[in-house]
């Protein structure tokens, strides 16, 4: 049956009179199964509709970023001008700002609650949960990242969550740990998660799903090998179609899939109204004003199945935006409309560069001029902090200043970050200053490991693992574990040349995909290359060189030479795309040095006292091109 033909049918079968309808879903899956046009009523469930109101705020990849961010740089007054933003005190503020002006609000947290700062590296979890536990999210999603230290680490973290005030609903459809295998499932499936939950506000029933990204999760998490990931589309559906039978009219998918595959998601299901989404790290909104480039409309407009609107909306990353989305359903209980502010939170702190070059405080007239842009605009508010947020989050922060006070070494320039060279990553850098080689403190990393394992002719890096820019100054401890925030070791692996140049066109092709991640971009020390994005899997790179640590000159890899290789025990997994490291690992030709990756690049820094930019000559990314 085509799909038009479908459409009609599907459409149809409303009773307008009584504002109630037959269960569509049932009808469509059969006309989509058999192809048949059956009029059958029998069996058919009916539910009633209800028009109202719906106010959703939400965030999503916090990562352990508690803290006011104070290096993000706006259009404000007419001027550059460098904020403080964010923070999980704010975010508190915010939402219970935004949830006392109605009677109708959903809290959502569509996941990557944990890991990328050293709140997480110091508690595990804890300190994220506590502040969790202070907004009291009606539902949370689990993200990839919530398996950085497998099961056993995510329940160590849920258990924080669930010892707090709050009993926060924790969503996952399509994750299946094994039942008595698993720390996350030790007597049922249910023991820590659950595929949806139901809520009832102003007299609507709403279900709300969790859908995890699965490709991701698997290669570039660290879940249990028995834990089982099922489809995300196919999952969604299956949910769907069950809360409908149980009479729920209002559906959102809770969702960490990345905006692109969410917003395909919207044009796949039937019967969802909303998708509240994470894990790309996607800033939507018009912020053209203040210099910010966002990826699409907030919210975002999809077309269903059977052309009803279904609402997509997610809130960038690190606790610098409430997500505020308003939902009208009309009688039939079908979005009407949507719409919606994403809120980014400042402090009340401005600063710019003065004549020497030194931030200071903007005074007087500008300053006003900065709170009147702010007044007019309804995305941007200056927030202050919830002040038991604050006091909680202050009691972690004393032994995180202890660590992070400690100075390291002496950085010479600015270190860029990005992910694939170009990309908009760095927030120190431009894109053109990465664009020819990439990243140059994943450069830096990448040859301190080799250095560091003293065996190694060869590091490699995934650029994912390293988390942020360097700038020129002082090093302290705190920015080093910032920077390689994951609780990773150094591992070293036996490889040919021909076995290395696969694992890199695989973790490269993995970084291109639209469910797979950029963090899989490659870095190395010893080893460099031309890359063209556009040829097809096996071919990307080309005039691969090697050049030993006491080498005066490259020379073309060997493909049946066998070299010594250092990388992280995360890739070396197979995470991220790296699939063959996994091979490797298997075969026994692999060796954890257990030597932490952080420390290790402390120790590097240390060793040398101040660092800078490594000559390009030595970037393992010669050239790029489409």
């Amino acid at each position: 049956m085509s799909e038009r033909l479908y459409v009609f049918f599907r459409n149809f079968f409303v009773w307008e009179g009584d504002g109630m309808k037959i269960f569509r879903h049932k009808m469509g899956k059969m006309l989509r199964q058999s192809g048949l046009i059956v009029t059958l009523f029998a069996g058919l469930s009916m539910g009633a509709a209800q028009a109202g109101e719906l106010k959703i705020v939400h965030i999503n990849d916090h990562h352990s970023h508690l803290k006011p961010d104070g290096r993000l740089s706006l259009n404000l007054g007419g001027k550059t001008t460098r904020v403080k933003s964010g923070g999980m005190p704010s975010v508190v503020a915010k939402i219970k700002e935004l949830q006392s002006k109605s009677h109708n609000v959903l809290k959502l947290h569509a996941g990557d609650a944990v890991s990328g700062s050293l709140f997480f590296t110091l508690f595990k979890g804890e300190a994220d949960a506590a502040l969790m536990n202070e907004v009291c999210f009606d539902a949370f999603a689990l993200g990839n990242h919530e398996f950085n230290e497998g099961d056993a680490g995510l329940a160590k973290f849920l258990d924080f969550l669930k010892s707090g005030k709050c009993n926060t609903p924790v969503l996952a459809a399509n994750i299946k740990p094994e039942v008595g295998v698993s720390a996350l499932t030790p007597n049922s499936e249910r023991d820590y998660f659950q595929p949806y939950t139901v809520m009832q506000i102003d007299g609507m029933k709403i279900g709300i799903v969790g859908i995890d990204i699965v490709r991701k999760t698997k290669l570039s998490s660290s879940p249990d090998e028995t834990t089982i990931f099922l489809d995300e589309v196919e999952t969604a559906q299956k949910m769907v179609d069950e809360l409908k039978q149980t009479g729920i009219d209002h559906i959102i998918l809770l969702t960490h899939y990345g905006y692109q595959n969410e917003i395909e998601l919207a044009a796949k299901i039937d019967g969802v109204d909303v998708i509240i989404g994470g894990d790309s790290h996607t800033l939507l909104g018009d912020f053209d004003s203040i210099g910010l480039n966002a990826s699409g409309p907030y919210p975002t407009v999809v077309r269903g199945v059977g052309g009803n609107i279904v609402c997509v909306a997610t809130a960038w990353q690190y606790s610098q935006i409430v997500g505020e989305l308003d939902i009208s359903f009309n009688e039939k209980g079908e979005v009407q409309s949507c719409r919606g502010v994403p809120h980014v939170m400042l402090a009340d702190s401005f600063k710019r560069k003065n004549a020497d070059g030194d931030r200071v405080e903007v005074e007087g007239v500008a300053r006003d001029a900065i709170y009147a842009q702010i007044e007019a605009d309804p995305k941007l508010s200056i927030v202050k902090e919830d002040a038991d947020a604050a006091a909680l989050l202050a009691s972690f922060n004393v032994k995180v200043e202890e660590m992070q006070s400690l100075k390291v070494g002496e950085v010479t320039e600015n270190l860029c970050l990005s992910r694939i060279p170009g990309d908009k990553r760095s927030k120190i850098c431009s894109p053109e200053d990465t664009a020819k080689n990439g990243s140059d403190i994943s450069m830096l990393v990448a040859h301190a490991f080799r250095e560091m394992a003293k065996a190694s002719d060869i590091a490699i890096q995934n650029g994912g693992g390293v988390r942020t820019d360097i700038a020129k100054g002082a090093m302290t401890m705190g920015d080093a574990y910032k920077l390689l925030p994951f609780a990773n070791t150094l591992v070293e692996m036996d490889m040919t040349g021909a076995e290395i140049k696969t694992v890199l066109e695989e973790a490269l092709d993995y970084a291109l995909q639209p469910d797979g991640s950029t963090g899989a971009y490659p870095y190395a020390a010893g080893l460099r290359w031309h890359v063209k994005l556009a040829a097809p899997l096996g071919e990307r790179l080309s005039k691969m060189e090697f050049k030993g640590r006491d080498d005066e000159s490259w020379s073309p890899l060997q493909m049946d030479r066998t070299y010594r290789l250092v990388t992280n025990n995360y890739i070396a997994a197979g995470r991220d795309g790296y699939l063959s490291f996994k091979t490797v690992k298997n075969e026994g030709r692999y060796t954890d040095t257990y030597l932490d990756y952080a420390q290790s690049f402390v120790d590097y820094v240390q060793e040398r006292g101040s660092v800078g930019k490594l000559p390009v000559s030595e970037y393992s990314t010669q050239a790029l091109s489409d």
